[in-house]
């Protein structure tokens, strides 16, 4: 893996107080921190009380909303003076016209934002897709996932993107979790360090901000956040060990940025009830002074309903801001909330201070992001620079690493070049893709479920669980049908099982009788290439399972399988 090795952190003194860069370019001489240093200052000392809390406030866009929500936008950026924008759905040239206008009209450079877990495709529906989490968590040669990360910094550097919130760090240990899932690298602690630290590098080291997330970990939940506030009620012990331990592992590392979620967690927050994202206890007595974390603290989104629906607009923002977080995500009430947070400031509630704290934070991240110079993005041909054969070729290589061969105990891969299979897809998604690049190396017969009784005796048939993955939060669950056919055919033939979809869809599958188990993790016509071209022993299979499915399939288990062609 790659070893990426950070510059120390300095500490610089601005004014009067005590400022600590969690994120920083590699190799910045004295000269450049200096430069650094006098542009916070000079920023600073610019911007009236009202422009400082608005740098505050992260605020989103959508481009698939009317005119009047693009309006509603600039009219928060003119007269709130935000100090930032979370790009949504779904129009790249749209957005980057937009965000070169709102940067025009702010005086402080704006921070533009986006989830691109699995690259831009998670907003930009034009935009070429990257694997989710769980299927680089099964991949081994982690500078892969640094690769990955390197090409999504560069599809945000061309839409004027500065900060991917990602990736996600939970350690994903219930199957049943609605909203994590596919979003994890997986069940094992040690891997997800290694996968995120692979992702967050690649960002950074090409001047996109990460954030890890969601702290202190959403990984162990049943409750979607987005609906609900979910409960996390582990104590101490298993906190630390687990839910904590990738945060704590990756916090020195030089990473910009914690999202704090909204969960409640009874064995670090003794109020009831009271969400992590406006927890004091959590996020200035755990994240800040415990953990010592010194870089830029943001909240999950604040108009999901294990929030949003409890408060009045700007409540929940000036709660967030007084528990210690410095920037306050998808706002639903800016100038309300900055009425109250100046007000708990009149107070003596919350201290000057901590203006100062985050507004210079945010300030020098934007710096060493390059914002204090902005230079306008050009929308011309942009879908085709965020999707095109440079993508394809490096996401179907991640897909080709990530295959996880869990059996083959009749030695059945690779496919024979002169022999004839049959095909039998199951569930509801489509496969045609993977059909056709299979029959580009062996002759495929391709069987409906109502037809597999035509089948000869003996044969060799691939059964493939095509799972719907048009996005991360679908059932993994095979249906009783499709199970009955695996069975049926396990019975007489020779059977090689792919999963098209995520492993715990085999969680309650009987393989007994299953020769060959693969898994591929997701269905798209990128992983159904890299899937075939494996099968017909172009590529070698090396992936290893990420979670724990059950007592017989546990992390880290697959084999190796070289690449060869049988003729």
């Amino acid at each position: 893996m790659r070893k990426i090795v950070y510059t120390t952190l300095l500490v610089f003194f601005f004014i009067s107080s005590k400022i600590a860069a969690q994120y920083q370019p590699k190799n910045l001489s004295q000269a450049d921190l200096n430069k650094a240093q006098q542009w916070v200052d000079k920023t600073y000392s610019s911007l009236s009380q009202d422009e400082k809390l608005g740098q505050l406030f992260i605020v989103a866009l959508y481009t698939n909303k009317d005119e009047n929500h693009i309006n509603q936008v600039r009219n928060i950026v003119v007269n709130d003076k935000i100090g930032g924008l979370i790009l949504m759905q779904d129009d790249a040239a749209r957005e980057i016209n937009l965000v070169n206008e709102f940067q025009q009209k702010s005086k402080v450079p704006l921070m533009i934002g986006m989830d691109a877990e699995w690259g831009l495709y998670q907003r930009i529906a034009a935009a070429h897709k990257f694997p989710w989490a769980m299927t680089l968590g099964a991949i081994q040669d982690k500078d892969l996932i640094y690769q990955m990360a390197s090409k999504i910094a560069e599809d945000c550097k061309r839409m004027g993107i500065n900060w991917d919130f990602a990736p996600v760090v939970d350690v994903n240990t219930n199957p049943n979790n609605p909203i994590i899932g596919n979003r994890s690298f997986g069940s094992e602690v040690n891997n997800v360090i290694n996968s995120a630290l692979s992702y967050s590098n690649g960002l950074q080291d090409n001047n996109i901000l990460a954030a890890i997330k969601h702290f202190p970990g959403h990984g162990d939940t049943s409750t979607d956040s987005h609906l609900d506030l979910p409960v996390v009620s582990h104590n101490i012990d298993r906190l630390n060990t687990v839910e904590l331990a990738p945060f704590k592992a990756l916090m020195n590392k030089g990473i910009g940025g914690v999202m704090v979620a909204h969960l409640y967690v009874p064995s670090l927050e003794s109020g009831k009830g009271i969400p992590a994202s406006v927890s004091k206890n959590i996020i200035t007595g755990l994240l800040k002074e415990k953990l010592g974390f010194k870089g830029l603290i943001i909240t999950d989104a604040l108009n999901m309903g294990a929030v949003a629906n409890k408060y009045n607009p700007g409540e929940l923002d000036a709660l967030a801001f007084k528990a210690g977080n410095d920037i306050m995500l998808f706002s639903q009430g800016v100038a309300e909330g900055k009425k109250l947070i100046q007000k708990a400031i009149d107070n003596g509630e919350i201290p000057q201070s901590r203006v100062e704290e985050s507004v210079k934070k945010i300030l020098l991240t934007k710096y060493f992001l390059g914002l204090s110079q902005y230079t306008p993005k050009n929308p011309e041909n942009v879908n085709y620079d965020l999707n095109n054969t440079s993508h394809q070729k490096l996401v179907q290589n991640l897909y080709a690493n990530a295959l996880t061969l869990l059996k083959d105990e009749k030695k059945l891969l690779p496919l024979n070049c002169k022999g004839t299979y049959y095909y039998v897809p199951l569930e509801e998604a489509p496969y045609q893709t993977f059909a056709n690049q299979l029959n580009l190396g062996t002759t495929v017969i391709v069987k409906k479920a109502s037809e597999i009784n035509t089948i000869p005796a003996n044969s060799t048939v691939i059964v493939g669980f095509h799972k719907d993955n048009s996005t991360a939060y679908k059932p993994y669950k095979i249906s009783a049908e499709s199970k009955k056919i695996l069975a049926d055919l396990a019975k007489n033939q020779n059977v090689i099982l792919n999963v098209f979809g995520s492993a715990y869809a085999l969680k309650d599958i009987d393989l007994a009788k299953v020769s060959t188990v693969l898994v591929s993790y997701e269905n798209n016509d990128d992983s159904m290439k890299a899937t075939a071209d494996a099968l017909n022993g172009k590529t070698k299979i090396s992936g290893r399972l990420p979670v724990l499915v059950n007592d017989n399939l546990k992390p880290g288990i697959g084999m190796d399988l070289n690449t060869s062609i049988k003729n």
